[in-house]
């Protein structure tokens, strides 16, 4: 069975993601009936984590982060289970899209997507003090360029100004 390819468009451009539907299930399934029940209208890419702007945290990574921004947003589904790195051999690569989350098992609409490989957002890394990272469940396989664009873009301690709204999120 192929993995399921998502189509993401920006108002900075188009982003393909190849979700590993095999590996995390859990979490492939979220983002898919996130999709599926068009629950992601409205939603955008609205934080940048970069190198120059996080100088309270020790350990430092590289991503922007999207979804519905709001934790208690009406379109938002229940918390799904914490699927680690540990657990799905998916490593936080360059392009992995990821679940955003605070304590194990609150994920839900928010993920990001690494720039660069950070191996501090796997089970066992820093930057979570409870080491159990965060849950991979796919990867950018077309528009990086993208991606680095929105990582570029005017901030205000880490959040967008303005956001990077997603005008269409669908399965291709």
């Amino acid at each position: 069975m192929n993995n399921p390819r998502v189509h993401l468009q920006t108002e900075l451009g188009k982003i393909i993601l190849e979700l590993y539907h095999q590996q995390a299930p859990i979490s492939v399934a979220n983002f898919l009936r996130y999709i599926e029940e068009d629950r992601f209208i409205q939603a955008c890419f609205y934080r940048v984590v970069r190198m120059d702007n996080q100088p309270g945290d020790e350990i430092k990574i590289e991503v922007i982060q999207g979804g519905l921004k709001d934790d208690d947003h009406p379109q938002s589904l229940s918390a799904i289970i914490h699927e680690t790195t540990a657990c799905t051999g998916i490593l936080h690569k360059s392009g992995t899209i990821s679940m955003a989350r605070n304590e194990p098992g609150t994920a839900s609409s928010e993920f990001f997507i690494c720039i660069g490989d950070q191996p501090e957002l796997d089970f066992g890394g820093k930057r979570n003090p409870d080491g159990q990272g965060f849950a991979a469940f796919g990867g950018v396989v077309e528009g990086m360029d993208v991606v680095r664009k929105i990582h570029n873009q005017p901030e205000v301690a880490q959040y967008l100004t303005p956001v990077i709204m997603i005008q269409e999120i669908k399965l291709v």
